[in-house]
């Protein structure tokens, strides 16, 4: 990150993190075929936390447990570009 940018607040971080998993989520399945999804994010002393569940229909094509770790690393990567990483 430039000098000249202020560091992203914790705030900022996890919304980022949170808009890119549940853009992968939503990409991947209907909101309103899915059963469920819940994505968490903390980010506390500089460390990310992400965690998606999906809860997809039963005749989705897409894997849930794929479609999750493909979310959470966009939200990683997301954050990465945030602080300037990527």
């Amino acid at each position: 990150m430039s000098d000249d940018r202020p560091e992203p607040t914790d705030e900022e971080v996890v919304e980022t993190a949170s808009e890119a998993a549940e853009g992968v989520v939503l990409a991947r399945y209907r909101q309103s075929d899915l059963r469920d999804f819940d994505v968490t994010v903390s980010f506390e002393d500089g460390v990310l936390d992400v965690d998606v569940y999906v809860n997809p229909p039963a005749d989705a094509e897409a894997d849930a447990d794929e479609v999750a770790d493909e979310a959470a690393r966009a939200a990683r990567d997301a954050v990465d570009e945030l602080f300037g990483l990527a």
